[in-house]
């Protein structure tokens, strides 16, 4: 359960915007869609290396 400090001063909108926010930083959408289907652990660790890499040579190509 998410839980949202306001004041009398915020606003509904503003108080909406911290909501999304905060549910957005848990991670429960992404979490839920991982779950939709079952990925082997072979094949989920082959991702994270991928992506391992690709964010390594992005962040050579960066520096040189």
């Amino acid at each position: 359960m998410l839980i949202i400090d306001s004041k009398e001063a915020d606003s509904i909108d503003k108080l909406l915007k911290k909501y999304k926010k905060k549910f957005d930083q848990t991670g429960t959408v992404k979490q839920l869609r991982a779950r939709q289907h079952f990925t082997k652990k072979s094949v989920s660790s082959r991702n994270q290396r991928l992506k391992a890499a690709y964010t390594q040579s992005y962040l050579k190509s960066l520096e040189g």
